[in-house]
C-alpha cells in the first residue's frame, strides 16, 4: 500500500473515531446532523428529480416533433415518387431515414428516462420516510434523555447520602416550630398575669 493510500485511510480511521465518541457523549446532536445533512441531500434529489422531470418532458417534445416531421417527409416522399421526382425523392427518402433514426434513438432515450425517473422518484420517496423515521427517533431519544435527567436530578435529592440533610432541616423546622408555641404559651401566660394584675388593681379602687 502507498504512503497516501496509507496516510489516506488513518485520516479516515481517525475521523470515524472521533465521530463514534461524539455520537456517544452526545447521541442527540449527532442525530441532529444526520438529520440535517438527510434533509440537505434529500432537497438536492428533489431539485434533481425536478431537473429529470424537465428533461423528460423534452424528450416527448422532441420525440412528437420528430415524428410529425417523419410523417410529413413520409408522406412528401409518396408524392415526389408519384411524381417521378428523383431529386426530391434522394432528398424526401435520406429526410426519412434521418428521422427514423432519430425517432428510434429518442424513443429508447424516453424509455430509459422514464425508467430512471421513476427509480429517482421511489428513492425520493425512500429517502423523505427515512427523515422522517429519524425525527420520531429523535423525539425518543429526547424524551428518554429527559426522564434520565430528571431521575438523575430526584436521584440526587433522594440518595442516601443526603439524609443528614434532610434531618437537619426537619430538625430545624421542628425546633423553629417549637419555639413558636413557646412564644406563644409566654404570650398567654403574660397575658393572664397582666389580666390578675388589672382585676387585683380594680378590687383594691373599689375597696376604697
Amino acid at each position: 500500500m502507498g504512503l497516501l493510500k496509507r496516510f489516506k485511510y488513518t485520516i479516515e480511521a481517525d475521523l470515524h473515531e472521533m465521530f463514534d465518541k461524539k455520537e456517544r457523549k452526545n447521541p442527540i446532536a449527532m442525530l441532529n446532523q444526520y438529520i440535517r445533512e438527510a434533509e440537505k441531500q434529500t432537497e438536492q434529489t428533489g431539485k434533481l428529480l425536478t431537473r429529470q422531470a424537465q428533461l423528460k418532458e423534452q424528450l416527448e417534445k422532441e420525440l412528437k416533433e420528430t415524428t410529425e416531421m417523419l410523417e410529413k417527409r413520409s408522406n412528401q416522399l409518396q408524392l415526389a415518387q408519384a411524381n417521378g421526382e428523383e431529386d426530391l425523392i434522394l432528398f424526401a427518402t435520406q429526410e426519412v431515414e434521418a428521422y427514423k433514426t432519430r425517432q428510434v434513438t429518442l424513443a429508447t432515450s424516453l424509455e430509459k428516462a422514464d425508467e430512471e425517473f421513476i427509480s429517482l422518484e421511489r428513492k425520493f420517496e425512500t429517502m423523505k420516510h427515512k427523515i422522517k423515521d429519524m425525527k420520531v427517533r429523535q423525539l425518543q431519544l429526547m424524551g428518554k434523555e429527559n426522564v434520565t435527567r430528571a431521575h438523575h436530578k430526584m436521584d440526587n435529592v433522594l440518595k442516601s447520602n443526603d439524609e443528614t440533610d434532610f434531618n437537619e432541616l426537619s430538625s430545624y423546622i421542628d425546633n423553629l416550630a417549637n419555639n413558636i408555641e413557646k412564644d406563644y404559651e409566654r404570650t398567654q401566660l403574660e397575658a393572664r398575669l397582666a389580666q390578675l394584675e388589672k382585676t387585683k388593681a380594680l378590687e383594691m379602687t373599689e375597696q376604697k
